[in-house]
């Protein structure tokens, strides 16, 4: 083949490369546009599966707007028809599911604000106060950078003539402080905020500073834990811790009304010689009385306690008083009935003691004489004053000489109507002969507990060893305890030994041999009384 039929060949075969390229590149387009509009086909819901799929979504939205409309209407039924309880027990239902079972979101919290003043005024808010003093108790200072220190001035509200205050020094949260407490397991969040007061600024107005206050945060669902027994239990709290802050005092009748003077006793139930199981049985009920406030409401009593305190003199009865009024930090009334000169005005004297005092009357058993008085008819009566003791019989009408004064005046206000004129009230009697006391004194319900202060004992000797030395043994410690089996000696002679010297190898020395003394002192009294008693026998036999 020549030239020009090998120029022919190649012609044609170029020819057949290009016509099958380009009908290569016309055919893709082709089948990417048929792939795509298969697509939006299926999509605009061709076919019969894609139809299912709009039909249910649509019922989907359907059902949720009628669950929505018959929520609201129920909602609004609600409102209308159900109790405050019943939708408060829902809320809370609602609220337990979604935070404990669903997860879904934050617990609903509730707030309350104390704030210092009440008003723009300069009345105080006593609330503030009290949670003040309580928050400061539960302050951890390790943990808190800022604090304040603040003294405040607290009054006794028994004292007369204005006087009788004290000062007490308190940590305080700086504003933005923020502590925790936990109670009856709920957990109460205190938060110090400090505020610009907005209140008028003009004559006449209050303070124009910054406003103080607490505000006590918790979940909604213990709103009835936070009102109805949080608060209170934090009032309680910080009176109580006022109570104990505060200088006690000792108060005496002067014809129909009390004087008082500071009481400054260091007596406590640490520090008292006598038997310990006595003394705790001792502290056991005072603490169990001070805690039944709805107790005895509910049983229809008055909220008092008796006690009857009955030994020889210098077995700590005066002592014992003391350390029941350090206990409680309640202030005394010894009331001095040989001052008092009617029924009438016992009354007043009774009824002007305020709550959470001691009533102590001492050697009851010379204020009365039963015997006496029984004998005697004429005895001096309050015309305008009535007696309606509960006690079986006829009341007694013991009465003191040239008074008008009588026992049933006095028992009347133990355990008749006129008891219930107080609460949280201790009536305490002494008396050195418990025998010689009226039987009516001695009825159940009058005095509840009777507390016998005996001699010295081992136990009672133990504790003012270390009341004076800060010892527990010493070498004449076992000569002591022998000698203490042996003789009959009251504390009170015990310290007067203790008292004489501070040197701890000498006071016990000198205790022993008072000890001693009085054992040979003892025998000696009971071999006269032997030898008098065999006189006496041998007189009766020569005389038959």
């Amino acid at each position: 083949m020549g030239p020009r039929g090998q120029h022919n060949v190649r012609k044609q075969y170029l020819s057949r490369e290009r016509r099958h390229q380009a009908r290569t590149s016309s055919r893709q387009p082709w089948i990417t546009c048929r792939w795509w509009r298969h697509r939006r086909w299926a999509a605009a819901g061709g076919g019969g599966g894609g139809g299912k799929v709009v039909d249910a979504y649509k019922k989907a939205l359907a059902t949720a707007a009628s669950a929505a409309a018959y929520a609201v209407l129920a909602r609004s039924m609600a409102r209308e028809l159900l109790p405050d309880e019943l939708r408060a027990a829902a809320r809370w239902g609602a609220a337990f599911v979604r935070a404990r079972l669903l997860g879904l979101g934050e617990r609903e919290r509730h707030v309350l604000v104390i704030r210092r003043q009440k008003d723009t005024g300069y009345n105080e808010n006593h609330l503030f106060e009290a949670a003040r003093a309580y928050v400061a108790t539960r302050i951890d200072p390790r943990a808190m950078r800022r604090l304040c220190l603040a003294r405040s001035r607290v009054k006794d509200p028994d004292a007369s003539g204005g006087g009788g205050s004290s000062w007490n020094t308190i940590l305080c949260m700086e504003p933005g402080g923020v502590t925790t407490d936990v109670f009856d397991g709920v957990e109460f969040k205190w938060t110090s905020v400090e505020t610009e007061n907005e209140g008028k600024k003009g004559k006449g107005s209050g303070n124009s500073g910054p406003l103080e206050s607490l505000e006590l945060s918790f979940d909604a669902e213990h709103a009835d834990v936070a009102l109805d027994r949080y608060v209170p239990f934090v009032m309680a709290t910080a009176e109580d811790m006022m109570r104990r802050d505060r200088a006690l005092r000792i108060f005496m009748n002067e014809g129909r009304s009390w004087h008082g003077i500071t009481h400054h006793h260091p007596a406590t139930f640490d520090t008292l010689a006598m038997d310990p199981a006595r003394k705790h049985s001792i502290i056991a009920d005072l603490d169990r009385f001070l805690k039944r406030r709805e107790y005895y409401r509910r049983i229809g009593k008055a909220w008092k306690r008796g006690y009857l305190l009955y030994g020889p003199p210098g077995t700590g009865k005066s002592s014992l008083v003391a350390a029941m009024a350090n206990h409680p930090r309640f202030n005394i009334y010894d009331l001095d009935l040989s001052e008092v000169r009617l029924n009438s005005f016992l009354q007043r004297l009774l009824i002007a003691m305020p709550n959470k005092s001691i009533l102590l009357i001492e050697d009851i058993d010379c204020c009365f004489d039963a015997a006496a008085s029984r004998e005697t008819a004429d005895v001096l009566e309050d015309p305008d004053y009535t007696s309606d003791s509960d006690d079986e019989g006829p009341a007694p009408r013991t009465a003191l000489p040239n008074k008008g004064i009588t026992l049933s005046g006095l028992l009347n206000f133990i355990d008749g109507l006129w008891s219930t004129c107080g609460e949280e009230r201790i009536i305490v009697f002494t008396t050195n002969y418990k025998d010689r006391l009226d039987t009516a004194l001695l009825r159940p319900g009058r005095m509840d507990m009777h507390v016998y202060m005996g001699y010295c004992c081992w136990e009672a000797f133990k504790t003012l060893a270390w009341n004076y030395f800060l010892v527990n043994d010493h070498p004449l410690f076992g000569e002591i305890q022998e000698l203490l089996s042996q003789v009959e000696v009251t504390p009170a002679e015990v310290s007067e030994m203790l008292l004489r010297s501070e040197d701890i190898d000498f006071a016990p020395r000198v205790l022993a041999e008072f000890l001693q003394d009085k054992k040979q002192r003892k025998r000696k009294e009971a071999e006269r009384a032997r030898r008098e008693t065999e006189d006496k026998k041998n007189v009766a036999e020569e005389s038959v």
